[in-house]
């Protein structure tokens, strides 16, 4: 967060655990320096990170070390009249404009505000920023806002089931936290996809990194960098690499860029020299020892491969909502498991089975009355920073309507 002190980070490049740090920080605005340790004696005890203090914590873990910031905290009311989870940018704008219009708000974040959207260098097409701003300044300035109208913030807390008795919803955290709340927001965004290739969950991490991952920029000096995925995400990526790497690949499946890409993006892609754009391109496999070393790619039509040497591989294929819960509670999702809300519930003129009420769903309201959805995890949304925003607004202007007549 701006204006934090500074965070020496030593590790080895390949350390998951070192990434997770260096992730969280990044992702929280947290300026801090990276220094990679050679010695194979000290590989027990890394990673570590040293604070202004003197103090020195081996392998913490992120929840220790938002305790270490001062950001760890337990609610203070046994029950708010909103509890929002995901701090992506739908989250974080419900909960200013729940915070400012008097709601008692409490926000819940599993790992670092912002969401995907903080991992990214350099958003350039959201109203108000002509020079663009990096994901995680935005995701900072966002929640400083939101604590001056009082929202209460919990990090690194992963919720982890939910009850909907009429008119309340409790929201059981992975600590036993229980936040008890009128109604509630669910803006949890989506996990992203995995390659499904053998070898992935060793090389996360150790080579292979889910997203921008814009804190390991300042690492890939003078190396080959492979970015797979051809959506607004992953050109972002290769734009922000190439400034550092010798050369950028970018493997994508469809047939061009224009398709999926912004156009000011895919007119630089193609005007920098040290990127390459291979389409109808997938991963094959991955190969290495204790870290990544090279990947294969093919060609969708011919199947023809190509083998590159590399220690950097960024997956920016897309998500999966974050829904897991709501199967439990018999919550409508669609076949890819996105909330399904509004008027998209009513079908033929029926609401669902499971509806209470006598009124039809609000717009964004989920097939439980008072449990509303915004952002990339909702059923239709339109997936952009700004479109996450306005959900988010409009999301809290329907949970008023709620709370005034039900």
């Amino acid at each position: 967060m701006a204006g934090a002190a500074l965070v020496k980070v030593y590790g080895k490049l390949g350390s998951s655990a070192a990434y997770a740090i260096r992730d969280f920080l990044h992702r929280c605005d947290v300026p801090f320096e990276w220094v990679e340790v050679r010695d194979s004696g000290a590989g027990a005890r890394l990673p570590v990170c040293e604070f202004p203090d003197g103090t020195r914590m081996e392998r913490p873990s992120i929840r220790e070390i938002t305790q270490k910031l001062g950001w760890f905290k337990n609610p203070s009311r046994t029950e708010y009249e909103l509890a929002i989870y995901g701090a992506g940018p739908a989250g974080l704008s419900a909960s200013v404009y729940g915070s400012s219009d008097g709601l008692k708000t409490i926000l819940v974040e599993r790992w670092a505000v912002g969401g995907q959207a903080a991992t990214s260098s350099k958003i350039e097409n959201y109203l108000g920023f002509p020079g663009g701003i990096s994901g995680a300044e935005l995701a900072e300035r966002a929640r400083e806002q939101s604590c001056r109208f009082g929202t209460e913030i919990l990090m690194a807390r992963e919720g982890v089931r939910a009850e909907f008795p009429p008119g309340k919803g409790v929201g059981y955290l992975e600590d036993g936290t229980r936040v008890v709340a009128r109604a509630s927001i669910c803006a949890t965004g989506v996990a992203y996809r995995r390659l499904d290739l053998p070898g992935e969950e060793r090389f996360f991490g150790a080579g292979l990194y889910y997203g921008a991952a814009a804190s390991e920029a300042p690492l890939v000096r003078g190396e080959h960098v492979v970015v797979v995925g051809g959506g607004n995400s992953g050109g972002q990526a290769v734009m922000h690499f190439s400034a550092y790497a010798k050369q950028v690949t970018m493997a994508v499946r469809s047939d061009s860029l224009k398709s999926t890409i912004s156009q000011y993006l895919v007119d630089r892609i193609h005007a920098t020299p040290n990127i390459e754009v291979l389409t109808r391109t997938v991963i094959k496999r991955l190969q290495g020892d204790d870290v990544l070393r090279e990947v294969t790619l093919a060609n969708r039509d011919t199947g023809a491969e190509r083998s590159i040497k590399t220690r950097w591989l960024f997956a920016c294929i897309g998500g999966v909502p974050q829904t897991q819960w709501a199967a439990a509670v018999g919550m409508v999702r669609d076949e890819a498991g996105y909330l399904v809300t509004g008027p998209d519930l009513v079908r033929n003129g029926k609401r669902p089975e499971s509806w209470p009420l006598e009124r039809d769903p609000y717009f964004l309201e989920t097939s439980i009355p008072g449990v509303f959805a915004a952002g990339d995890v909702r059923h239709g949304s339109v997936k952009r920073v700004a479109s996450g925003v306005g959900e988010g607004a409009m999301a809290v202007a329907l949970v008023h309507r709620y709370l005034e007549g039900g």
